[in-house]
């Protein structure tokens, strides 16, 4: 583990552990600079940074640390040495905070943050990911087992955790039933999303005399329920051909569960989709959409992509399911429908080309919530009050 790191006049050294550097940057930068603009020093630990990463980081003052951790891998001695060094790096820092997100980090940076005497120490799971996602049958042996195993792990990490934050109240009831001997309830915070800027993600009005166009925003996943809505959409454009389902997501080829390359290239081929592939400019797509419709059995914290399309001014159609459930208020700024339910979808679908005159004053409450539950300043304020900062 290599570290670098500059002692400065500050009022406190905080940690931050995550895994891939991306994250840090995609995600973790408002509060980053809301406490650095609170004179306090930052380090933060990622697995693959890269030099022009670095040198970002260092630029706004920030400390980055290399670690090593295997992010899907099961080798509990490889996890144990992590736990150990990571435990010895924090003895060397002395930090007066750790914060600890995503599964591995929150098990293994907790119990190394006890061990290395860190005074305060925070976790925060953003959703409970993989594991704790079933599919239209259940869960498989094998999640079951993993679910087990990870109970017992978050029985100890909890343990050492001084606060607990998850981002929807599903996620810390469902996830109790499998950490055994340790009630944790009076640690939860629920933070309500990790939110955005929203001068970033400025309102912009709908044009409903153009084709009803839906905008799916995420991995090409079947946990993101891309292959319920490509049944449904061909099933709308049967009685509504102008209708577009435009994709904006990557293929997962790591994934089993993704669509397949020769998938995606039949259905832009036969025009069942609009998808323009890599895009930076997400909003400007966002804007020439008229609905953003996430049919996600993923166990989502709260997806960032239906924040953005809130903000923008859109109406969400989603699934019931914990995380996906906090952005929608019923007949309000969307409609949410049952999870693999591929007629209820085809019916809001339908629904939203027959009513075209509600989209905009549905996009306009979706806007105001994302005002008030989702602007990133009062989401850091919460964090900020959690972390006693």
């Amino acid at each position: 583990m290599k570290l670098s790191y500059f002692l400065l006049e500050v009022k406190l050294k905080v940690v931050i552990i995550g895994t891939v550097a991306s994250s840090i940057f995609g995600f973790r930068m408002p509060l980053i600079k809301e406490l650095l603009g609170k004179g306090h020093s930052i380090l933060v630990f990622a697995i693959d940074f890269n030099l022009e990463q670095k040198k970002e980081l260092l630029a706004l003052g920030v400390s980055p640390v290399d670690y090593h951790l295997s992010r899907s891998g099961l080798n509990p001695f490889a996890d144990l040495k992590t736990m150990l060094t990571l435990k010895n790096t924090l003895k060397e820092i002395k930090p007066d905070i750790v914060l600890s997100y995503f599964m591995k980090p929150v098990i293994y940076g907790s119990i190394a943050a006890y061990l290395a005497g860190v005074p305060k120490r925070i976790a925060m799971l953003e959703g409970l990911g993989y594991t704790y996602t079933p599919s239209l049958n259940g869960f498989s042996f094998k999640k079951k087992i993993l679910q087990y195993i990870q109970g017992c792990l978050f029985s100890i990490s909890f343990r050492a955790t001084n606060e607990i934050i998850f981002l929807n109240p599903d996620d810390p009831k469902d996830l109790s039933k499998y950490v055994l001997f340790y009630n944790y309830s009076h640690k939860v915070n629920i933070l309500g999303g990790i939110g955005l800027d929203i001068s970033e993600f400025s309102y912009k009005a709908v044009d409903i005399t153009k084709p009803i166009r839906f905008v799916f925003i995420a991995r090409l996943l079947a946990e993101k329920g891309i292959y319920q809505l490509i049944d449904a959409i061909k099933i709308v454009k049967k009685k509504y051909p102008t209708a577009e389902l435009l994709v904006l997501g990557n293929l997962d080829k790591e994934s089993p569960s993704s669509l397949k390359s020769k998938e995606l290239e039949s259905l832009i081929q036969q025009k069942v989709i609009v998808y323009p592939g890599h895009v930076s400019n997400v909003t400007e797509w966002l804007s020439e959409s008229h609905v953003f419709v996430l049919p996600s059995y993923y166990r989502e914290g709260v997806p960032r992509s239906t924040q953005e399309a809130m903000a923008i001014g859109r109406p969400i159609l989603t699934t019931d399911v914990p995380g996906c459930r906090e952005t929608v208020v019923e007949g309000e700024n969307g409609y949410m429908v049952p999870a693999f339910d591929v007629n209820s979808l085809v019916e809001k679908m339908n629904w939203f080309i027959e009513h075209p005159e509600y989209i905009e004053p549905m996009g306009k409450v979706s806007r105001r919530l994302a005002e008030e539950k989702f602007d990133v300043h009062k989401v850091n304020e919460k964090m900020l009050q959690i972390m006693g900062l």
